[in-house]
């Protein structure tokens, strides 16, 4: 492993939807250093992970509340303009994705813009990252309207990746107009290798995970409801998905992409990571692991 530099996560316990997640957030935010001189008069654009709905399973997708406390802190630190967007890589019907999540209420009740990533204007740059064979990545132009990008993930085991956490969700920036459905080209050109490339490129500036409600087993969207109750949040998203893994009873050292990203994207390596909010030990909740999928089968610590 490389050199790291020290990062800095943030655990709040939340046990329930129901319960003040704004405050979380703003604790959170305070012992982060995010204050109102950093945030005021921004344009802060909050990317969930929406994938698909199913009736019985609201676990698969980021918890609304989690989006309008996220939405109220920020402007409560001054921000000028919200916005949620997203590019779903499976249900490609977006207004049924947002109206059945419960989504699309929040959006309205709280007058907060939505940016469909999937058809958004585009734009190419050189890939920053070089571990796809990938030349340039192709994204959505919204991305260069926004002061901050924050990645509001789901706490998630993952059949192809073993986690999805912070990084992998921004694999929901990439439009499907573009990369296909789901982001078809990205898998081909290798999904680790895209997550570290996307990261590199993109450089988002904030990650807040709901792992309220996450999901193990054989996530992202088949997995059982797994109940946390915690909030992960950092402004380094490979400490943040390496304290997330952690969280799940998953040693953050045998997820490929987050091994690869130690050094070069972040810390994941615990002696590097000062731990504010909970103590780790209070909130481990040791998440199912499938060992017939081979990217899970040597996940745990």
């Amino acid at each position: 492993m490389r050199t790291e530099s020290p990062a800095t996560t943030f655990i709040a316990k939340v046990p329930r939807y129901g319960a003040d997640i704004r405050a979380a957030i703003l604790y959170g935010f305070r012992e982060l250093g995010v204050g109102s001189g950093e945030i005021k008069g921004k344009t802060i654009l909050l990317k969930p992970n929406l994938v698909e709905t199913r009736a019985d399973a609201p676990h698969i997708n980021t918890h609304p509340s989690m989006i309008r406390a996220a939405a109220d802190a920020f402007r409560s630190l001054g921000a000028s303009n919200v916005l949620v967007a997203e590019g779903s890589g499976h249900c490609r019907d977006t207004l049924r994705l947002l109206e059945e999540t419960g989504i699309a209420d929040v959006l309205v009740e709280d007058r907060i813009p939505f940016v469909d990533l999937n058809y958004d204007d585009v734009y190419t740059i050189p890939n920053a990252g070089g571990r796809s064979g990938l030349k340039t990545l192709t994204l959505p132009l919204t991305l260069r309207k926004v002061d901050w990008i924050v990645s509001m993930a789901k706490l998630k085991t993952h059949h192809w990746a073993g986690v999805t956490l912070s990084m992998k969700n921004l694999f929901g920036l990439m439009p499907g107009s573009f990369y296909g459905w789901p982001k078809n080209v990205l898998h081909h050109a290798g999904i680790e290798e895209c997550i570290l490339d996307i990261n590199a490129t993109v450089r988002p500036h904030f990650a807040i995970v709901d792992g309220i409600v996450g999901m193990e087993g054989d996530g992202p969207i088949m997995g059982a409801p797994k109940a946390a109750g915690v909030i992960v949040m950092g402004r380094n998203f490979p400490a943040v998905d390496a304290t997330c893994s952690r969280v799940m009873g998953i040693d953050p050292r045998r997820v490929n992409y987050l091994s690869e990203a130690s050094g070069s994207l972040g810390a994941i390596r615990e002696e590097n990571i000062r731990q504010r909010g909970e103590f780790l030990s209070a909130v481990q909740t040791p998440f199912m692991l499938v060992d017939k999928i081979p990217a899970q089968k040597k996940l745990r610590s």
